[in-house]
């Protein structure tokens, strides 16, 4: 069940193509769904992979932040 482990934010950026600092600012800006545990952010990828389907890694302008 390797599949459903929790990503970090290194692991989460690498998924969706984008910087860590990124990852941090959807955070707060856009709720990309994420926990918090102690010091670390984790990820869902089904909970991200279906937030960014529905439109929320995009911004009132359209233009995605990428590497």
């Amino acid at each position: 069940m390797m599949e459903d482990r929790w990503l970090s934010v290194d692991e989460i950026a690498d998924h969706l193509g984008i910087k860590r600092d990124t990852v941090y600012k959807w955070i707060g800006e856009r709720q990309l769904p994420g926990h918090k545990i102690g010091r670390l952010w984790k990820f869902n990828k089904r909970a991200v992979d279906e937030w960014v389907k529905s439109g929320g890694a995009t911004d009132a302008k359209g233009d995605e932040q990428e590497r």
